[in-house]
């Protein structure tokens, strides 16, 4: 007899492993597309813009510009190639090259043609129905361009999670945590009331559990805290006395601090706001959101943070593919997590990302000479290397 049960169960985490990866490729997507529009914007030439890594499985060449827009088989990345991003070569010019090299043009690939005549001819032939892509290659333009062009793609992230917050705080509401009863030999301070949804601590509004961290940092048990609370659909503010030192040890102390304000559990829950708020709400919601990612790199940089707590892509589509299955609420707040993570992380200054490469315009801009083309060759590619290593470890550990 089929198990249907256990054939929905399949389906249902094959549908959550889909959506993952098209939360993914659309965060991807969107980001590459912030660099295609602001390339286009201030005049950079755009060879292609590509949705996925490896064989393209769908490509066209625009008669109108030239550029080339492709689908490829590996879902999970993509690029908008400006011309000349990446000739990081000496920075000599083709005319430099060839005097110092008159015998270029006479070069052969091996088989008796000059590279340079086939390159001719392809080029040709290229022309002949599609014209070449317009604008200036992207080494040849002012710093301050490609700064801008570097972080456009983070900020169409950001945009896209923040887009997801409001609707998630319109048609659902902002995601709260409820107080519920305890089980057997639990613990619940006298001041609460099972239902209670926690607005605020000690005067500030709390978003994530970070938030509550934060309010009681460095309090002692038996001082007295304030806590609002939506009861019975009315705001109020109730005196709850700590039962254990606020002494967190890292944002994943959780533990203590349900310890510390007397809760043996919390749970999420929805509450609707009027629209004003929900838009103000929704913007502190996704910068906290980006404070707690830069709360955890850090953590993890000074130790306090194990490997343990972070994850690679597997991690990433396990987790989203999770939330899926779970709910709606689950799903849109990991997609705005995901979205807002891509935004900082790629804005940090760590080779091979936005964030190295902004670095390196702006010392080009202050200096009035770029660094060594070389160099920063090399620099970037130890940070494809380091971060593609980090993110394979980080998943193996998840799996070990």
């Amino acid at each position: 007899m089929i198990n249907l049960l256990g054939i929905t169960d399949v389906l249902r985490s094959i549908g959550g492993i889909l959506l993952a990866i098209i939360i993914l490729l659309a965060m991807v997507t969107i980001h590459e597309f912030g660099h295609y529009i602001a390339g286009k914007a201030l005049g950079f030439k755009i060879n292609e813009f590509s949705v996925g890594f490896g064989p393209a499985l769908w490509k066209r060449r625009s008669k109108t510009t030239g550029e080339l827009f492709a689908v490829r088989l590996v879902p999970l990345g993509g690029y908008c190639a400006f011309d000349g991003e990446d000739d990081y070569g000496d920075g000599k010019t083709e005319q430099e090259k060839t005097e110092e090299n008159p015998f270029k043009e006479l070069e052969t690939d091996g088989a008796g043609t000059s590279s340079s005549l086939q390159e001719s001819k392809k080029t040709d032939e290229e022309l002949e129905e599609y014209p070449e892509p317009k604008g200036e290659r992207f080494n040849d333009q002012a710093p301050w361009k490609r700064i801008i062009v570097l972080i456009a793609g983070a900020t169409m992230n950001y945009l896209l999670a923040l887009f997801i917050v409001i609707c998630t705080f319109a048609f659902i509401g902002q995601p709260l945590y409820k107080v519920i009863e305890p089980k057997e030999n639990g613990y619940l301070d006298s001041a609460y009331q099972a239902g209670d949804i926690i607005e605020s601590v000690e005067g500030n509004t709390v978003y994530l559990i970070t938030d509550y961290m934060d309010a009681l940092s460095g309090k002692k048990s038996g001082e007295e805290i304030s806590v609002g609370v939506i009861r019975n659909g009315e705001r109020q503010t109730i005196q709850v006395t700590l039962k254990a030192d606020c002494d967190f040890v890292n944002m994943s102390d959780t533990g203590k601090l349900l310890k510390a304000m007397g809760l043996y559990s919390l749970h999420m829950n929805t509450v609707k706001l009027g629209f004003f708020e929900t838009l103000g709400r929704s913007v502190a919601y996704s910068w906290k959101i980006g404070g707690t990612v830069l709360r955890s790199f850090g953590e993890l940089l000074t130790g306090k943070l194990g490997l343990e707590a972070v994850g690679g892509p597997i991690t990433t589509i396990t987790v989203t593919a999770e939330a899926a299955s779970s709910s709606l609420l689950s799903f849109l707040n990991v997609a705005s997590l995901i979205g807002v993570n891509l935004a900082v992380f790629n804005l940090l200054p760590i080779p091979a990302l936005d964030g190295s490469k902004v670095v390196f315009c702006a010392i080009e801009w202050i200096r009035k000479k770029p660094i060594n083309q070389k160099v920063e060759t090399i620099i970037h590619l130890v940070g494809i290397v380091f971060l593609f290593g980090f993110a394979i470890l980080v998943d193996l550990l998840k799996l070990f």
